[in-house]
């Protein structure tokens, strides 16, 4: 279960020192008795995100090399950028009409990256899931390698290589998804929530590693880079999480459960519960912690939201408002999510933009300073 389209980004930014008072901040509220009473005290994995933003900025320093530049003709990258765009608009309705602020530049360019993530995604989730294989995937991953040395094998690759020439991204977010569609090939349990976290990173949070360069930092934010990506990276982690609570009874007829095994275990419950369909008040017990750990992340990429370029907050905020109304939802539905879907209907989206459009016109804030 890949959440690669429940795209957004988010920043939130901070300097080397700023970043491991930030951390501790993390792990505080995880485990405050006042804030988080249920949530255990953990000690995250560590996201290599210093490093993507290191090679992107050398990248971005580094004067082109025109010889290895794409050549395509222009009719031809209109015509595959217009694929991305139809993609874009068919499969992700709110986020492509946050979009259309944006420069058309980077418009091309993140309807690009929706299209990548998309047919990466249905790799393992999609209409041919059932030829999928480790080969499959070795030759995906060729291939994202292919497109950054600009040798495109379709149109829609040529898109992304064309990207690729104009905006310093950074390659291994890229493969890193990949890695995530590996663990879904072979692994439907989660010993832990730091086993989870890291698939989180995988699966969605890479998608905002990739889309940050595109988007841009606001010229007038305080925080650095690093700050930037790091937010981008609680979005999608907190976007992968409700999508994880939102589908849990559709995992389930598939023998998935991508909850914490422990934390299940702590509250009483297991598997057979979850198979059982059976909404009890250990699970009610359950879901409100689940539901606070997604929100937490949400609100630390909320800090940082209105740091970005102020053309790209839209589907930014858009994807961030969307996602929390999953977990209204959930709550809504009596936090049965083994019988019954959390969605946000048509008139809900609707709402959400203008509420959106708003957020996304703040000016930047100094709270992480």
């Amino acid at each position: 279960m890949c959440s690669t389209l429940s795209y957004g980004v988010c920043p939130c930014v901070i300097t080397p020192q700023k970043y491991r008072k930030s951390s501790v901040k993390a792990q505080l509220l995880i485990s405050s008795p006042t804030k988080q009473a249920a949530l255990p005290q953990i000690s995250l994995p560590e996201i290599p995100i210093r490093e993507i933003v290191y090679r992107q900025s050398l990248r971005n320093s580094l004067q082109v090399d025109t010889n290895s530049s794409p050549r395509f003709h222009p009719m031809f990258l209109e015509e595959a950028y217009q694929r991305c765009r139809n993609i874009c608009a068919e499969y992700a309705k709110t986020f492509y009409l946050g979009t259309q602020l944006m420069t058309e530049e980077r418009q091309k360019a993140i309807w690009a990256i929706y299209v990548w993530c998309r047919r990466t995604d249905e790799l393992v989730d999609g209409p041919n899931a059932g030829y999928m294989s480790s080969a499959v995937l070795d030759r995906w991953e060729e291939r994202i390698e292919d497109i950054f040395n600009y040798r495109p094998f379709d149109m829609l690759d040529a898109a992304l290589s064309d990207t690729i020439h104009k905006f310093p991204l950074d390659i291994k977010p890229f493969k890193d998804m990949i890695e995530g569609m590996r663990m879904d090939t072979r692994k439907n349990r989660y010993a832990n929530f730091e086993e989870l976290y890291m698939y989180c990173y995988y699966v969605a949070g890479t998608v905002g590693l990739m889309s940050v360069p595109v988007m841009g930092i606001a010229p007038e934010s305080p925080l650095s880079a690093h700050t930037i990506y790091h937010a981008a990276l609680h979005l999608g982690i907190g976007n992968q999480l409700a999508n994880i609570l939102r589908d849990v009874g559709e995992d389930a007829l598939r023998g998935r459960v991508y909850l914490p095994q422990d934390e299940l275990a702590r509250f009483g419950l297991s598997d057979e519960d979850i198979f059982a369909g059976k909404v009890s008040d250990k699970w009610r017990e359950f879901m409100k912690e689940q539901i606070r750990r997604a929100r937490f992340y949400f609100n630390l990429a909320e800090e940082g939201a209105s740091h970005l370029d102020k053309a790209s907050r839209l589907p930014v905020w858009a994807s961030l408002m969307l996602y929390r109304k999953i977990l209204d939802a959930i709550e809504e539905n009596e936090y049965d999510n083994l019988t019954k879907r959390a969605y946000v209907g048509r008139l809900g989206k609707l709402v959400t933009l203008p509420l959106a459009y708003s957020r996304a016109q703040s000016v930047p804030s100094l709270a992480f300073l």
